[in-house]
Formats: C-alpha cells, structure tokens, sequence
C-alpha cells in the first residue's frame, strides 16, 4: 500500500498539479492539507475520473480542510475538532485490513513563538496538547498511521540550519518538545527519521520567498508520516526506497510549498 501526504495549499488552484501527480505515482492512498474549499467545491470528478473513488472530506471555506481521496474503500469516517474553534484540521478513515488512518493539519503559529503575545501560537500548543491527550488513550495494538503538515520540523537536520532557527516558529523548543509528547502518546514511529537516520538532511518545505529554492535549499520537515507500534514491521521493511519526498512537484508551475510525502508498506 502507498500512501501520500501533501500540503496542497488550494485544491482547486492545483488540481490539474493533483491529477499529474496521480497517474505519475499512483498512490493507493493521497491526504491532502490545507485545501481551502468546503466540501461541496471539493473537485471531486476529478478525483474519480483518476480512479480515486473514494473520499472523504472535512472542509472549510477560503481556510485549512482537510482530504483523504483513495483508491480503496474509506469506512468509519471521522471528523475531529480540536481546541473548540470549529476548524477542518482533521480526518480519519479505516482503509481495508483494520487499517486507521489520521490525516492532520496543525495550526502554523504565527511568527512570535510566545503564546502570552501570540494567540496563534497558543493555539498551536494547545492544538498539539490536545493530539497528545487523545492518543494515549488507543490501545497499543491500533493499527493506525499518521500523516500531515504536523508545521513542526522536529530535528536538528529537519531545518537547513538549527542554530538560526531555534527561536523561529516551527523548531523552537517548546513545539518540538510537545511533539515528542505527542510521539511517545501512543509509541508512534517516525518513519522518515526510522528509514532514514540523521544527521542526512530532510526537507518538505521550501518557501515561496526564495527566488531559487532548490539553489538555497533552505527547507524544513514540516509534513511527516508516522505509524502505531503495530504497523513497524510492514513499514520498515521496504528500507529506505520506500520512504520518498517527492520534491521534483515542488518544482512545478504554479506549485505548492510543499512536496508531496509517499510510503509503501507491506500490508
């Protein structure tokens, strides 16, 4: 199974960058984030005439929303609201095989990483808190994977440079640490970082404000997939090749600041 994560950043904008993405790399499973239509502008035909027939949307006009589009079937669908604010930040779906996937979008902060001065950034702790919370209380034989702009890179090599961006929202100590907690909640596994180890450089994200980004490079991990300790094995098993950023997309026309995010377990 082949499932991939991508911040779309508008899926009407690039729905035509979707659809190349599809028939290039066939993912049986794609979650998207941050794609700013309520569920009936969601381009759903699109979807289907690519062969991904089953969806599930949780959407939100002009803001966040959140997809799951997939070639298998989609049961018990969940939609999850987080701190009270009423946002489309999240949704789940059990894939054939007991499989439970959870597709996220947490808050991105603001740019001052001081929650008295900054409501976003209080929102954004809290928002991961809440994650932490509910996670502990799954039984630790779930079979669940997790995948999503997390807006949080959470290792040194997770940023171009870690000493520059300690104090910039995204790697400072106190989102890396309550993601960590949110890790350890339920035992997840990161897989980019259990497939391939530090200190190699992974990146996700590159900036629209660089006018070469691939030249600067300088990038962060913000959207990761992780897997419940039940899941290790058909993860980890496909080695490194399984896991792939594919940042080739971040390079198209009109593209978004994200790269698409793939893994192929062995299920």
């Amino acid at each position: 199974m082949k499932i991939t994560t991508w911040n779309i950043n508008s899926v009407r904008l690039r729905i035509d960058l979707v659809t190349q993405f599809l028939k290039q790399q066939a993912p049986d499973v794609l979650c998207l984030q941050e794609i700013k239509c309520v569920e009936d502008a969601f381009p759903s035909k699109a979807f289907r005439d690519a062969g991904y027939e089953h969806l599930a949307v949780s959407g939100q006009k002009g803001y966040h929303g959140v997809a799951i589009a997939s070639r298998l079937p989609l049961k018990k669908i969940e939609k999850r609201e987080f701190c009270g604010k009423g946002d489309a930040r999240h949704i789940a779906a059990s894939l054939p095989g007991g499989v439970r996937i959870h597709n996220f979008y947490v808050p991105a902060g603001g740019d001052v990483p001081d929650p008295k001065a900054n409501d976003k950034f209080a929102h954004k702790l809290d928002f991961m808190d809440e994650m932490r919370g509910w996670f502990s209380e799954l039984g630790p034989r779930s079979k669940s994977i997790l995948v999503g702009d997390l807006n949080v890179a959470p290792t040194e090599n997770d940023v171009w440079s870690h000493k520059q961006l300690l104090k910039i929202v995204s790697h400072t100590p106190v989102e890396v640490d309550l993601l960590n907690a949110v890790i350890a909640s339920h035992g997840w596994l990161d897989v980019a970082r259990e497939l391939v180890p530090e200190p190699e450089k992974l990146y996700t994200w590159w900036s629209y404000r660089a006018k070469d980004w691939r030249q600067s490079n300088r990038g962060r991990r913000l959207d990761h997939i992780w897997v419940s300790p039940a899941l290790k094995k058909p993860a980890l098993d496909g080695g490194r090749k399984a896991y792939q950023i594919h940042d080739d997309a971040r390079g198209w026309e009109r593209p978004s600041d994200h790269a698409p995010v793939s893994l192929k377990l062995d299920l």
